[in-house]
């Protein structure tokens, strides 16, 4: 096969052409986003449960749940959430199981639970995580809250209806509503309870068909259609009958009003009211497609607005995925230019063009086998292409080489490039199918961060798989053309200097393998006490490790909780405050920053009342502020320091139960301390809590620290006296009279244009807001309609309890939560000297307190484990391979050795570079593997031949790195040459790439050393024990 594309004159273009053209028509279907989807395994169940305490809650609804689902197959976790009124269940899957059947299980176990209490709402079970964020368009009017509502259902309904814009979430409203408020001096004086209001409503609300009148000639349908869909409806309805015959009307005894369900639940953009409509998109939606489309949508929505009405586009998502796909193009765009530079220094400008064409072949072929397994275009694809460069080229530069050297013998070049070829191709199969083995393992690495980074060796295996078809049938035929081409050609001044500047080089490399040979022992030592120097800068916490990079986004939020029962009014004052507050940031930064004169640093400030992703509840105690900055190209100050100047200049604000200031999480690491303390008594465990934050609290770099155990709201707690019974009052009558007042009855819904209005009979406002008027609420006897105040039947206490309960597998639960500056100090040292330090206390004072660790931690090790094991079941798999290989057990080691002293390399490298060890410059370690096993097979197969043609095994060792100084070389500056404009790239947003591009960097100028030096004395010292020579002479045999 490899003579017949050689000799063809069409067949390897055609093949070339065919890979390039399937390559440029499936890119632009492929999808684009910051991260490869993460899928999320969980499977949520809400059921409602009006009225109910956490305690209820968590007795009446989480508890039966637990014993419902505990019999399902592969359940990794239970988390139920306790609120009141509400309980949450999500239910997260183990990888290995199938998730589809998963959730019917679920599903059906949920169905079948029949002890929930009579008063809870229907369960509702969804999955999680399927959608993504992508922009927000604020729409802005003069208008009351309700028409800015209507506005905004009604631009969502044509942003759907405006193709490409998969789902739009209207935010800043709650459900509106008409509420029926009656005063507690109407109910008195009529006798009636809100539930007869209620019921008198619901009957007379009737749109049915009744039956059909048939004649001869046609029939005919009946229907009775007397459905309110108005106030003004709603207010002739008839309630009773008068003494006098008149009748009484709804609109008589009660104001009918039209308002939000949750009046706090509200939002802002620049102090203006606002309605937010959040644009988000499927798993198989691309990212910038879907903002084109909005942007288009709102440019031609402006033209048909009344005036006074504003769209502004903010918390775009997407800035990220355009900025570092754009970032990571250029790059690879500069190191493709790069590495021609100097493959031209070595085989001239048509040699080198050819040698380097193959790059964008496998690319653009293994862009149509991705496409079609679904990979998208993200930051970690396009890093896994730039990693497959020095792969690539290792395979490619072998192959040139040998073509070259078997030129310089005085081969023609048709018989050059096929003996060439044909020369290495064991070498090269052998080297790929060893490269293969390392990455088919990290296949299955596990973890969220494993899930992000498992798109790596898709990428790297499509990649190399193609480019080992583009190297023995495409590269060969190309070469013996240039070769052709430049048999009379004269080599360039400057490219003959540098050939006899790297000959003279080449000669006193062997001069100094001989003496290292010499000196095996000594060498190979000192090589090993290098290696133990660099493991112990690890070990001991000189170079660090972190789970993740930190992401440098645009978006900062100030997350606001306030004690549970805090008004609307108190929290707007906090938010007020820091509001203002981080002007003054933007006016210190204007004057230390000049530049930010012209462009303001704060595009825009929208506040969220009501909502908190840390706190997991609601309420008008909670607010979040975002603030959309200049992106992190244009700014000249980092997150960091505005975020620290922002928590300097808001100082302390003791009204506030928790401000978290901080970036919205980017990626999949999780929360840097996350600690998950279980016990069953809710005291303990809150003392217990309060200790580990104090604990936390002392580290520099530690911020935002807090837990999820807080004071619900003041409670009044009601037993009923000894005579209430005798009056023909019980516990439901009361409960039932006290929910329709305080909760309200909600009787009917109506559609109403675009919206669904629930009707809700509850009582006025001034009696619910009245504690006067609680003592003496109505209660309406059922039978006598006779009015009994509540203080009368009923002793009424004062408590306080928790807001939520938290239980993770079937135990109570408490978890404290914090970030951490990492330019300020370092998560995993923080961990490890809480380990140390302080857990052992910590136990001995709460014995029955249990402590584990979660977040960014356990993500990691989780990742981190699964990665060291399949990266040991790829080291067997290629000992197989070698072994058979070599017909030895012993040669295979001479190869292995080598990966593990290029992490020399890496830790050397990224101390130098002030950069910690994360989970991608493993993965970037891991990599570099392939290259230095491909390197060492090679030599070694050299030297094997050598020692065939007779030479001694230390003179075949130094030989065989003659033989291969050119290639290995070569490699090693086209892969740096490759990665080096990514390794200098002052980008925020290449920042997360450069420990990943470090190992690559570091570690192949490490196994060049390696590669060249140690594998021959390793060679020899085998041969002193007799192996290598008697090896031979039996094969020889």
């Amino acid at each position: 096969m490899i003579r017949f594309f050689a000799k063809h004159p069409t067949a390897a273009n055609l093949m070339m052409v065919m890979f390039l053209l399937a390559g440029m028509l499936t890119l632009p279907s492929i999808k684009r986003e910051t991260f490869p989807e993460v899928k999320s395994f969980e499977v949520e169940i809400r059921v409602p449960y009006p009225g109910a305490a956490p305690k209820d809650v968590e007795t009446g609804i989480c508890k039966p749940l637990e014993d419902a689902l505990d019999g399902i197959s592969f359940i990794e976790e239970k988390r139920c959430q306790a609120r009141t009124s509400l309980a949450i269940m999500t239910v997260k899957m183990l990888e290995a199981g199938d998730f589809s059947k998963f959730l019917d299980d679920v599903k059906s176990e949920v169905d079948a639970v029949d002890n929930f209490p009579d008063e809870s709402e229907i369960p509702a079970v969804k999955e999680l995580g399927r959608t993504q964020e992508v922009i927000t368009v604020a729409l802005t009017a003069d208008l009351a809250r309700p028409e800015l509502k209507r506005l905004a259902e009604d631009v969502k309904q044509r942003m759907l209806q405006f193709s490409g814009i998969p789902l739009v979430e209207i935010q800043g409203f709650s459900s509106r509503q008409f509420q029926v408020q009656v005063t507690q001096h109407k109910l008195r004086e009529l006798g009636l309870s809100l539930q007869d209001i209620a019921q008198v409503i619901s009957n007379q609300d009737v749109d049915l068909p009744v039956g059909d009148v048939k004649t001869e000639f046609r029939d005919y349908q009946i229907r009775l259609s007397d459905e309110r869909r108005s106030i003004a409806e709603l207010s002739m309805l008839v309630v009773l009958r008068g003494s006098q015959g008149n009748e009484v009307l709804l609109g008589d005894i009660a104001n009918i009003v039209d308002e939000f369900e949750t009046e706090s639940q509200q939002a802002t953009l620049n102090n203006q009211p606002a309605a937010f409509l959040k644009i988000k998109k499927n798993t198989l939606d691309d990212s910038l497609r879907v903002l084109n489309r909005v942007k288009q949508f709102v440019q031609e929505e402006e033209r048909r607005l009344p005036e006074g009405v504003s769209f502004y586009l903010t918390q775009d998502y997407t800035s990220i995925v355009s900025d570092r796909i754009s970032l990571l193009s250029s790059n690879a765009l500069q190191g493709l230019i790069l590495v021609f530079l100097v493959m031209w220094l070595f085989f001239g400008s048509r040699y080198a063009f050819w040698v380097v064409m193959g790059l964008p072949v496998s690319f653009l072929a293994s862009a149509f086998v991705l496409g079609n397994l679904g990979i998208s275009i993200n930051m970690l694809s396009m890093v896994a292409l730039l990693l497959a460069l020095g792969i690539l080229m290792d395979d490619a530069i072998v192959i040139s080489e040998s073509i070259a050297s078997q030129l310089r013998h005085g081969k023609s070049p048709m018989e050059a490039a096929i003996d060439g070829t044909k020369k290495v191709a064991n070498g090269v199969f052998s080297s790929f199918l060893t490269t293969v083995s390392i990455f088919v393992g990290l296949l299955f690495i596990q973890g969220d961060i494993g899930q992000v980074l498992r798109v790596i060796p898709i990428v790297l295996i499509s990649v190399i798989v193609v480019s080992l078809v583009e190297a023995f049938f495409i590269l060969p035929h190309h070469l013996y053309h240039s070769l052709e081409h430049q048999k009379n050609t004269k080599m360039p001044v400057l490219r003959q200097k540098f050939e006899d500047w790297f000959e003279n080089l080449r000669l006193k490399m062997d001069v100094t393998v001989s003496r290292l040979i010499g000196y095996r022992y000594l060498f190979v030592g000192s090589v090993i006490g290098v290696f133990v120097l660099s493991v112990s800068l690890l070990v001991s916490g000189v170079v660090k490790f972190a789970a993740f990079p930190d992401l440098e986004g645009d978006l900062v939020q100030a997350r606001v909780l306030m004690p549970a029962g805090t008004s609307l009014h108190k929290t707007q004052s906090v938010v007020d405050h820091l509001v203002t507050s981080v002007k003054q940031v933007e006016d210190v930064l204007r004057q230390q920053y000049p530049m930010l004169e012209t462009q303001p640093l704060i595009k825009s400030i929208t506040v969220n009342f009501n909502e908190n992703a840390d706190a997991f509840e609601t309420g008008p105690h909670l607010a979040t502020i975002s603030i959309d900055l200049l992106g992190a190209e244009q700014r000249p100050v980092r997150l960091n320091e505005f975020m620290s100047l922002w928590r300097e200049k808001n100082g302390v604000v003791s009204s506030a139960q928790n401000i978290s200031i901080k970036e919205p999480a980017i990626g999949p690491a999780g929360r840097a301390i996350y600690i998950r303390l279980f016990g069953d008594d809710l005291e303990e465990l809150s003392e217990a809590s309060y200790a580990l934050q104090n604990w936390f609290s002392g580290y520099p770099g530690v911020n935002n620290v807090m837990d999820d155990l807080r004071p619900g709201k003041p409670e009044f707690t009601l037993q009923l006296k000894p005579g209430a019974f005798a009056l023909g009052l019980d516990s439901k009558i009361i409960a039932s009279q006290l929910r329709a007042a305080y909760q309200g009855s909600k009787v009917l819904e109506s559609n109403v244009g675009l919206e669904n209005i629930e009707v809700n009979v509850i009582l006025a406002r001034e009696s619910r807001d009245s504690l006067a008027d609680f003592d003496h609420f109505p209660v309406i006897h059922p039978s006598t309609g006779k009015v009994i105040p509540l203080s009368t039947v009923a002793d009424i206490s004062m408590t306080r309890s928790v807001s939520r309960i938290h239980r993770v597998n079937n135990q109570r639960t408490v978890t404290i939560y914090g970030d951490v500056d990492k330019e300020l100090n370092n998560t995993n040292a923080i961990l490890v000297d809480y380990q140390k330090q302080y857990l052992p206390t910590f136990e001995k004072q709460f014995p029955n307190v249990r402590v584990e660790m979660q977040g960014e931690a356990k993500n990691a090790k989780v990742t981190q484990d699964s990665m060291m094991r399949a990266f040991i079941m790829g080291l067997f798999v290629i000992f197989i391979l070698l072994s058979v290989q070599f017909h030895s057990y012993i040669e295979p080691m001479i190869v292995m050795v080598n990966i593990p002293l290029a992490l020399i390399g890496v830790i050397w490298g990224h101390w130098l570079m002030g950069l910690d060890i994360t989970m991608p410059s493993m993965l970037g370690f891991v990599s570099l593997a392939g290259i230095v096993v491909n390197d060492s097979i090679l030599l070694v197969i050299f030297a094997k031949n050598r020692v065939a043609e007779g030479f001694s095994v230390h003179d075949a060792a130094a030989k065989a790195s003659h033989d291969r100084f050119r290639a290995v070389v070569l490699t090693s500056l086209t892969t740096i040459a490759g990665m080096a404009p990514l390794l200098f790239e002052t980008s925020l947003q290449a920042q997360i790439l450069i420990p990943l591009t470090t190992s690559i960097v570091f570690g192949i100028a490490t196994s060049t050393v390696l590669v060249l030096f140690v594998v021959p004395c390793l060679y020899a010292i085998l041969e002193d024990f007799g192996v290598v020579s008697t090896h031979h002479l039996e094969e020889e045999d």
